[in-house]
């Protein structure tokens, strides 16, 4: 691994008591009912994280959700309690409800891809004829999806499928669902005054050990969360054209180009190290599109022993 990517930790903590390696983030369970969430530089697409890292990936998405975090927090509650390093996040240990709420205002990826297979309907929620790709929908839709197992993929799955299932009850998901709508109207209108659309993006949420529905994971960012550029919708949707869009899309579409869907049998691609420092420049371009602010990059000269003093003397005053 090179020094300057985060591609795995290996953390020992005071009070520790288990590690969560996820494709991303990695997850350290501590006594307190603490977590400490550290961002790798690790890129996941179709559900396979790919061999390399991208430089900054890991403090992007992590200063971007807990910005967003700290934005949306008179609305709905989350997990978070500080971020003491600029990969890190610590918060509240929460059991984490296993479906991921998506929401979606456009016609864009995985259900563009669905509705030019000629499906109508996507998690119980019909769609109209005649819709073209990054067309808006009049109201948002809600198209949840199970939170799978390492190794599996995610799958959509209806309100009924997630009441029959029981993963939960009806009186949380209705809370679930209030919180996705008032986050992706809060996130639309911070879009907007940064020139973007939201397009479509996923929250997931907790639950505390009293009880409590929180928001936990990332919020808003370009891996969870789609954006368009607002002064250019208008006319590339008359005209047929792309979206000029911030997302890590353009990191699927690449892949596709390539002949990987993450599909049984598909040969993963190499990127060039040329490629991967064009990433990495994409998501300085995102952080610094939705956040209206320039990015300053940490120091990567050892970024796991940065994390482990700066965890550590937070730990200790905490």
């Amino acid at each position: 691994m090179s020094n300057h990517t985060l591609m795995h930790t290996d953390f020992a903590f005071e009070g520790q008591r288990s590690v969560y390696r996820g494709k991303v983030r990695e997850v350290y369970a501590l006594e307190n009912d603490l977590l400490v969430m550290v961002a790798t530089d690790r890129l996941s697409a179709f559900d396979v994280v790919m061999p390399k890292g991208i430089p900054f990936k890991g403090q992007i998405l992590n200063q971007i959700a807990t910005k967003m975090l700290k934005a949306t927090s008179d609305l709905v509650p989350n997990w978070l309690i500080a971020s003491p390093d600029p990969n890190v996040a610590i918060g509240k240990a929460c059991e984490p409800i296993k479906i991921e709420m998506v929401i979606r205002g456009y016609l864009a990826g995985h259900a563009a891809r669905e509705y030019a297979l000629g499906k109508r309907e996507l998690c119980g929620v019909k769609l109209s004829e005649g819709l073209k790709e990054n067309d808006r929908f009049d109201t948002p839709l809600i198209t949840p999806a199970t939170k799978a197992e390492q190794g599996e993929h995610d799958e959509d799955i209806s309100v009924e499928g997630i009441l029959d299932r029981g993963i939960v009850s009806e009186a949380d998901y209705a809370i679930l669902e209030k919180y996705t709508r008032l986050l992706f109207e809060k996130g639309s209108q911070m879009a907007k005054a940064s020139n973007l659309i939201l397009v479509d993006t996923k929250y997931e949420f907790g639950k505390t050990k009293e009880g409590e529905i929180v928001l936990i994971d990332e919020v808003h960012t370009p891996d969870s969360s789609r954006y368009f550029y607002a002064d250019t919708y208008e006319e590339l949707q008359q005209k047929g054209l792309a979206q000029r869009q911030l997302s890590k899309e353009f990191v699927r579409r690449w892949l596709i180009e390539q002949g990987f869907q993450g599909k049984e049998g598909q040969q993963l691609p190499q990127m060039s190290d040329t490629y991967i420092e064009g990433v990495s420049k994409r998501y300085i371009e995102l952080y610094e599109a939705i956040l209206q602010e320039p990015f300053v990059k940490a120091d990567t000269s050892d970024i796991n022993e940065r994390i482990a003093r700066n965890v550590n003397q937070f730990l200790s005053t905490f």
